[in-house]
């Protein structure tokens, strides 16, 4: 794929009837809300974006992103990496009631009022969506507290059953 720098907002009708296919990178810099939460390991966004018409007539945008990041563990609180990918199908939207017409195996989008989207803002988005809502490591990469135990409590933590006391009034 060619590092083509992606345009920031872009018809999706004049798109999808011209078929457009469009693969390229945003700068990782531009995208303050994803900083915001993890720290970027590479400088691109790497995004393909396919435009077309489906047997309904609909304007439709398919496409995959993906970008390596750093997130902190929520169990050690260390950096560790990992490549947010994501695939996704937007049917664009003039208004509410347009978007009503949308089947539901598309996710709505809205257009501005010159009739475009923001693909870069787009993009965004879904990386912020494929972040996990806990990020950790693996349990076995992990640096956390090596005597805690995951899952199961060991013998001599368990507490003795208070009901013990009747089974020997019985």
């Amino acid at each position: 794929m060619q590092n083509l720098k992606l345009p920031i907002t872009i018809s999706p009708t004049r798109s999808a009837q011209r078929r457009l296919v469009c693969e390229g990178i945003y700068n990782v810099s531009e995208m303050t809300r994803l900083l915001a939460v993890s720290e970027m390991r590479s400088e691109h966004v790497q995004v393909s974006v396919k435009f077309d018409v489906d047997e309904r007539g609909l304007t439709v945008m398919s496409g995959t992103a993906s970008a390596l990041v750093a997130l902190t563990c929520q169990r050690c609180n260390e950096l560790f990496d990992t490549e947010l990918k994501v695939d996704f199908i937007f049917s664009p939207a003039k208004n509410e009631e347009a978007a009503m017409n949308i089947p539901s195996y598309y996710d709505v989008i809205e257009l501005n009022e010159d009739g475009e989207v923001n693909l870069r803002e787009l993009v965004e988005e879904e990386l912020l969506l494929a972040i996990p809502l806990i990020p950790r490591h693996e349990i076995e990469d992990c640096s956390a507290d090596a005597d805690s135990v995951w899952g199961e409590l060991p013998e001599e933590l368990e507490k003795p059953n208070p009901f013990d006391v009747l089974k020997q009034l019985k």
